[in-house]
């Protein structure tokens, strides 16, 4: 019965370490598992932050040129306003002009009226042209 016993003890410490020995097989496969998840979720978030980065970047670059833009667009606005500025003055030279062409005009056929009033009398004209 002891001979028995030592079998039965035998058998089942070989049966016990079978079990630990999947067991330990499963661990170890999990385990493997379990790091190239862990591998590729590193790989995924690093790809993740280049993408971030390269996104930063981009974004920086495009608020730079929205800036320079907008200077450009103030500078033009200011420049835009001397002109304007200055064709209003040479608007004011023009209708200032015009007037004065209008009064010389004025002041022309007043005096060629009076010459052909003097030349038709036969003597000169005294009087003064009103302006």
């Amino acid at each position: 019965m002891n001979e028995l016993m030592k079998n039965k003890i035998t058998i089942v410490l070989a049966v016990l370490v079978i079990v630990f020995i999947a067991i330990s097989f499963k661990s170890c496969n999990d385990t493997r598992q379990i790091q190239v998840l862990h591998r590729q979720e590193s790989l995924k978030r690093m790809d993740l932050e280049e993408k971030m980065n390269k996104s930063s970047q981009s974004e920086s670059r495009l608020a730079q040129q929205l800036k320079a833009a907008e200077q450009l667009l103030e500078e033009e606005k200011a420049a835009q306003q001397v002109i304007k500025k200055a064709l209003v003055q040479e608007q004011l030279v023009n209708q200032s002009l015009k007037d004065e062409l209008i009064k010389i005009t004025r002041l022309k056929e007043a005096l060629e009226e009076d010459l052909k009033e003097a030349l038709m009398s036969g003597k000169p004209s005294t009087t003064t042209p009103k302006k």
